[in-house]
């Protein structure tokens, strides 16, 4: 049996959920009417550059959930052989959500899923994106929120993409 859908939301022409409550900077759910943060469109299909950028900016702004939207869109309209990719990049997102709002349990679970689909791959992850250090940075995460241990704000900044140095090696997370 299911249940009716609440009349309460906003849903669209196939009654699915619309996404079109204000949300905070923490991606938390405001009052219909209120003032929240600027919304990323539910619609997004950008280059995977732009979207890394874009959710790399959010990312160093504290705005973890608002990646993850910006982040799901790429995962949404990119090419298939990428999907594991963009899906662990978003699930990545999410976890540091969790964090930012106090909920290590669940921030464990999404990390843990990012760190396997990140993983997931052969070779260098395409864009650029730090697939390794990332796996790395999750269960580094993960371990210190098993020993109760809540990161300090700044440590819920990951790069994504691996920075190229002016003498032409490399560097990641930082």
């Amino acid at each position: 049996m299911s249940t009716p859908p609440r009349s309460d939301r906003d849903r669209d022409e196939e009654g699915r959920a619309r996404n079109a409550r204000p949300r905070d900077e923490l991606g938390r759910p405001l009052p219909p009417g209120s003032v929240g943060v600027e919304r990323i469109p539910e619609d997004l299909d950008l280059p995977p550059a732009e979207s890394l950028a874009w959710a790399q900016d959010l990312l160093d702004r504290g705005r973890a959930f608002h990646a993850h939207e910006v982040l799901e869109g790429a995962w949404k309209s990119g090419p298939a052989d990428e999907r594991l990719l963009w899906q662990g990049l978003a699930q990545l997102a999410v976890g540091i959500t969790h964090i930012q709002r106090g909920n290590p349990k669940g921030a464990m679970a999404l990390l843990e899923r990012a760190a396997e689909r990140l993983a997931h791959g052969d070779g260098p992850a395409p864009h650029g994106v730090d697939a390794t250090g990332l796996v790395a940075y999750a269960h580094d995460l993960i371990a210190g929120l098993r020993e109760g241990v809540s990161p300090a704000p700044e440590r819920l900044r990951p790069r994504l993409v691996v920075r190229r140095d002016p003498d032409g090696g490399t560097s990641a997370q930082g």
